[in-house]
């Protein structure tokens, strides 16, 4: 049987391919599950047509950092610093977790952010403490349809009597090797397996090692959060550079503390960042490294970090992401030449970049997503550029970026197949799945005595 062709004919196509570039008025031919053709007039006999005038077309978005089983307690740690959060949530409610309730939070998490326009989710699981946990958060990867790189953790949780402390314990090989083996052994489909490691900051140094050199071996890309209290091993990163394990394959989330002299080096080296905006500002991290990045000729991904304080929309934390620079540069602006600048500083191009283009280069896809290129996936969003809140469109990118919001998203496609379409989500029943995920989040903050939990997780 011959492959499925669709043309999209009439959009304003926002293709992030520069070669390309964009067309007030064009068409995309998708082929099966990748991009066949893109343009402003393209003629195609024998495909189903779509006619697509009144919608922006543009890739999907790339979430590249999220602890999705945390959906159950959306909103629950709004409130928190960064400091209530690791006692809170790492030491209270994540040690309640059943893998029936990561099964439904990765489930929910997966989907809502298909309904927002995310077409690639860096699912960053930590709170794993069996292989069932595990097994659960991946099954609801597919069970979503998502396109999901699974970056396996370890959870945290304060040590027992005579247990070691989690800084001491090396990530476990036999569990990744188990995975690669099983359901990450196709390894061009829509999953893919990385290693969420706790790294210097969170763990010793001999962990560190451990878990760098296994990450080289398998050749997995190393995730690691960067900031927040004392490093566990101050040496560290100075050990690691020595001993040539710091390049492409590692990626660090959030950095807001690392000195500037390492932050170039990191650059150089092929180091990527995922930045979580929004989140950092609320929870006290400092300032979100963008534009300490763009000054090196870097550019950061970036994520929706805890839908248990944000909201899980991609284009929201575009817009933190500029809006912080801006205001930034502007203030040094101001202080240093007593005025603001001729010009803004950052574009919403760049911006919307930041959640396609350089999302997909984080995961080293960028070949595979992240633009609307002939031979990538296709891998795309409608948006209604005729609805009331974005009505007229001057600018489909800042409409993209300063106007939109997860109602305006009409459709979306993952690898040729839409997985939201006229508004709704296609081939799910949300009913039980809303009721199963209230069920876990009062069961687990109940747990804990809420509203009072935060005090009975610091007992």
């Amino acid at each position: 049987m011959s492959a499925q062709r669709i043309l999209l004919r009439d959009a304003m196509v926002v293709t992030m391919d520069d070669g390309l570039g964009d067309f007030a008025r064009g068409s995309v031919l998708i082929e099966g599950d990748r991009v066949a053709a893109v343009g402003p007039h393209l003629e195609v006999a024998d495909v189903e047509v779509i006619e697509a005038n009144g919608f922006i077309l543009l890739p999907g978005l790339v979430n590249a950092h999220m602890h999705t089983w945390q959906t159950a307690l959306r909103g629950a740690a709004a409130n928190w610093t960064l400091l209530e959060y690791f006692r809170w949530m790492h030491a209270g409610l994540a040690t309640r977790f059943r893998p029936e309730d990561i099964h439904v939070a990765t489930l929910a998490g997966a989907l809502n952010q298909i309904n927002c326009g995310t077409t690639t989710l860096v699912d960053w699981c930590h709170n794993n403490p069996t292989p069932a946990h595990t097994d659960a958060a991946v099954a609801a990867l597919q069970e979503a349809g998502i396109r999901a790189a699974f970056f396996h953790g370890s959870p945290k949780p304060e040590p027992r009597p005579g247990e070691r402390h989690f800084s001491e314990i090396p990530h476990p090989r036999a569990e990744i090797e188990r995975l690669l083996a099983g359901p990450f052994a196709q390894r061009d489909g829509k999953l893919s397996l990385g290693m969420a490691i706790l790294g210097p900051h969170y763990s010793t140094l001999e962990v560190s090692l451990a878990d760098f050199r296994l990450s080289r071996e398998l050749g997995l890309v190393a995730s690691m959060h960067q900031g927040g209290g004392p490093a566990r091993a101050p040496e560290g990163w100075d050990v690691l550079e020595a001993e040539g394990l710091v390049g492409p394959l590692v990626n660090i989330v959030h950095g807001n503390d690392l000195p500037d002299d390492r932050l170039a080096r990191f650059v150089e080296k092929g180091v990527s960042f995922s930045v979580a905006p929004e989140n950092e500002m609320v929870q006290g991290h400092g300032h979100p490294i963008t534009g300490r990045l763009r000054a090196l000729g870097a550019a950061p991904s970036l994520g929706v970090d805890l839908e248990s304080v944000v909201s899980g929309s991609m284009v929201a934390v575009a817009r933190a992401a500029l809006s912080h620079q801006r205001a930034l540069d502007n203030a040094a602006s101001r202080r240093d030449r007593q005025q603001i600048p001729e010009t803004t500083t950052i574009n919403v191009r760049e911006a919307l970049s930041w959640i396609t283009r350089d999302g997909a280069r984080m995961l080293g896809q960028q070949d595979r997503i992240g633009t609307l290129t002939p031979g990538k996936q296709a891998d795309l969003v409608m948006l209604r550029l005729d609805d009331f809140d974005l009505w007229p469109v001057h600018d489909p990118i800042s409409t993209i970026v300063m106007q939109s919001h997860p109602g305006n998203v009409d459709s979306v496609m993952i690898a040729g197949r839409w997985h939201k379409r006229h508004g709704r989500l296609l081939g799910v029943d949300l009913g039980p799945i809303r009721a199963n995920l209230a069920a876990s989040g009062q069961r687990i903050l109940s747990e804990l005595g809420w509203p009072d939990g935060q005090r009975k997780a610091t007992a």
